[in-house]
């Protein structure tokens, strides 16, 4: 074999492993992950409250791997441990993504290509809709954040409060 078909054999090999992690990482989001956008009080604003999209995806210690391959494969974000004091035997790990730029350039791109076959999908579809609105500066203006507010009521399965 010539070293320009043994390139395009591994280059072939190295897609079809992508392929299989990326379906596998859709799965895992789809069960265990979550696209969520808080409102923080926040003094130092000028209406007082922050916006703040995140992607996150949790597990026990004993997973902690999973979650250091899905950072890997975005290559983007951090793991936080949550040190559990109750019951548990293990303490709470959270990936999570919260840059603009990274949520935009990365994460929408990759479930817009992949996607999530549970409830999950809507919240994911809301949650691209208020990081575009942020991305144009929407949320600076009264009208931008109430719209940001009435989408992200119907989102993690809440119901509609407005």
């Amino acid at each position: 074999m010539d070293k320009n078909s043994s390139k395009k054999v591994f280059g072939a090999d190295n897609q079809q492993e992508r392929i299989k992690i990326a379906n596998w990482i859709c799965g895992f989001v789809d069960g265990e992950g979550c696209f969520s956008v808080s409102i923080i009080k926040n003094k130092t604003t000028k209406s007082g409250i922050q916006i703040f999209p995140e992607f996150v995806v949790t597990q026990g210690a004993k997973s902690l791997s999973a979650l250091e391959e899905i950072k890997n494969f975005f290559e983007c974000g951090n793991i936080f441990v949550n040190k559990r004091y109750d019951n548990h035997n293990e303490d709470l790990y959270r990936y999570c993504i919260r840059s603009l730029g990274d949520l935009s350039a990365k994460i929408i791109p990759f479930f817009e290509s992949n996607k999530l076959r549970t409830y999950k999908n809507n919240d994911f579809l809301i949650f691209k809709e208020v990081i575009l609105l942020m991305l144009n500066k929407k949320h600076l203006k009264k009208s931008g954040k109430n719209k940001i507010l009435r989408l992200i009521s119907k989102m993690n399965r809440k119901k509609k409060r407005f």
